[in-house]
């Protein structure tokens, strides 16, 4: 299975210490060199199941039209170029850009209720609480609606 991710994610994730949910649910992932040098700070050294891979073509000039970073359009590119199964990016005009090249894209948010089904989190409120404390952006009515999703509250 082929999954690219964007850096925001992976920062996100890191900075509330839950990394390890990303192999448990993808094995490995790949990122390209852009994202690679916008985790540094956040992530000085690669866990195995990270891969760097440059994508070997440019993104397609739709993309280049649209306001989106190096990083984001090297995982584009990359995600393109290797028919990935997955998507990884938070930023919503990338992930409106991922949708309509016809990627499966995931986020931060979801791969927490994703976790939650998958039996490696017991709650997802602990880390959507997390998130929020690191000036991770989460309207009230959103974190609503995850909570829900997880079956953490009634709707």
């Amino acid at each position: 299975m082929a999954v690219v991710s964007n850096a925001s994610p992976l920062i996100a994730l890191a900075r509330i210490q839950r990394l390890d949910l990303l192999p448990a649910i993808f094995e490995s992932l790949l990122i390209p060199t852009a994202v690679a040098r916008e985790i540094a700070p956040s992530i000085p050294v690669l866990p195995t199941w990270l891969r760097i891979q440059a994508p070997n073509v440019p993104p397609p000039a739709s993309l280049l039209r649209r306001r989106l970073g190096d990083g984001e359009l090297e995982a584009l590119a990359l995600a393109v170029e290797l028919k990935a199964d997955w998507i990884i990016l938070d930023d919503l005009p990338a992930r409106r850009s991922a949708a309509a090249t016809g990627l499966n894209v995931i986020g931060t948010l979801g791969m927490l209720v994703t976790a939650k089904r998958a039996g490696l989190l017991k709650l997802i409120r602990p880390e959507l609480d997390a998130l929020v404390r690191t000036s991770f952006f989460l309207s009230p009515r959103l974190y609503d609606e995850l909570l829900q999703a997880a079956g953490e509250i009634d709707s």
